[in-house]
């Protein structure tokens, strides 16, 4: 059995994979975490403790992170120190914060991912396979659209489609429209478009539960993993 500690537990993501965890035996949660400083968080979840210290981490195996880049940072160190695995999904990290989880990742074993999602990394594949076959006979667009509480724009899924593309068709994305309205989820589309036709990529987002079930398997994965740097493809094995 997993112990599996859950950071940012009473944001939305966080209370989705809670609740999904401890539908799936393969877990026992041994740890949730929150912000002490969030207003209004229960000593008890689901009649487990809430902790604010990440003395709370030691003993478990693996935790989740879809917080925010401070939180992620300083929970890695502690990761680091008491030898726990990590599954990263917060977006908006600078690029020396990425080189931290890099090198953390020599001691620990991280999969970081700008989507969890199954889906949009299947997408990710289809984007590939595209931008191979169209190169520089087609101009490349991308468009993505969230809800009005998402800070980082464009979003870390839209970086990495126009990474993908760009590296397979070997030239720029022409343009990357982000939009924040509503209450959406995550709408991402890329387009390849010559004289002659328009290819469009598609991904919508029902429900959250997407990415938190994506970062269960990834919890699965990194189970049997001592250390190293993986994503979402790694898990699902499609490179």
């Amino acid at each position: 059995m997993i112990k599996l500690a859950i950071s940012g537990c009473q944001g939305r993501m966080g209370q989705r994979i809670t609740d999904l965890a401890l539908l799936d035996k393969s877990f026992k949660i041994s740890a949730l975490l929150e912000n002490k400083n969030r207003p209004d968080v229960p000593l008890l979840s689901h009649n487990i403790t809430v902790h604010f210290e990440d003395v709370a981490l030691k003993g478990s195996d693996v935790l989740i992170e879809f917080t925010t880049p401070e939180a992620t940072i300083a929970h890695l160190k502690s990761c680091e120190r008491y030898g726990v695995n990590m599954v990263i999904g917060t977006t908006g990290l600078s690029k020396p914060q990425i080189s931290q989880i890099k090198k953390a990742s020599a001691k620990i074993a991280i999969v970081f991912s700008s989507n969890m999602s199954v889906g949009v990394n299947l997408v990710f594949g289809l984007i590939r396979q595209a931008a191979q076959v169209t190169g520089n006979n087609y101009a490349i667009t991308l468009s993505e659209t969230h809800h009005v509480h998402k800070k980082d724009a464009p979003s870390g899924t839209a970086k990495t489609m126009a990474e993908i593309a760009e590296q397979y068709a070997k030239i720029m994305v022409q343009d990357i429209s982000s939009i924040r309205e509503g209450e959406v989820i995550g709408d991402h589309t890329i387009n390849f478009e010559s004289p002659a036709d328009l290819i469009s990529i598609h991904h919508h987002a029902k429900t959250r539960d997407i990415f938190a079930e994506g970062s269960l398997v990834a919890a699965k994965f990194l189970s049997k993993k001592k250390k190293g740097l993986f994503n979402m493809q790694d898990v699902l094995g499609l490179k």
